[in-house]
């Protein structure tokens, strides 16, 4: 099921520069909003490690996409021929 939500103009154009090239606007907003934080983390004495390693994994994951992404637009822009 899904939902229309309207955004500022400005919120939009602020979740579309975070969103990731294989992300939907939805799967952007749900990852920019995630309520758990570094902070929750050092707070949770639970036993629950293999939940907490998955949590870490996906930021891992997230960053390394976005880290590709970054290393690829830089490549890109040093492909082009100088204009003559």
């Amino acid at each position: 099921m899904s939902k229309t939500v309207r955004l500022d103009d400005d919120v939009h154009a602020r979740v579309r520069r975070k969103k990731l090239d294989d992300e939907t606007m939805s799967e952007a907003i749900d990852r920019l909003t995630s309520g758990y934080s570094l902070v929750d983390f050092a707070r949770d004495d639970s036993s629950d490690t293999d939940r907490l390693r998955d949590i870490l994994d996906e930021a891992d994951s997230v960053d390394n996409r976005k880290t590709a992404r970054e290393l690829d637009i830089d490549r890109n822009e040093g492909d082009e021929a100088p204009e003559q």
